[in-house]
């Protein structure tokens, strides 16, 4: 139970306000049909959380853990750079 709420926790403060939010946000406001816009996003984020999982699932069977955490920091760090350096959208 400890990992679905943590899990849930990360995953929702993540997504506030993101591109993700603002894309969907503009999805509902141009039509009248929110809850198809809430559905479609919904199995989106489903769809995208499966294919990390099964990913994350599959690395871990070769590449050790620390190593996996140690290189998702330094590409978020890289990518921060990049970002703030408008080298990336």
């Amino acid at each position: 139970m400890k990992t679905l709420l943590t899990t849930f926790c990360l995953v929702f403060l993540a997504e506030l306000g993101d591109k993700t939010q603002m894309a969907t946000m503009l999805m509902a406001a141009k039509t009248k049909s929110i809850w198809m816009v809430f559905i479609g996003s919904a199995l989106a984020l489903a769809a995208s959380s499966l294919i990390g999982v099964v990913a994350g699932g599959l690395l871990t069977n070769f590449i050790p853990q620390n190593v996996i955490q140690t290189a998702s920091g330094l590409a978020f760090l890289v990518i921060g750079v990049l970002l703030i350096s408008g080298k990336v959208c």
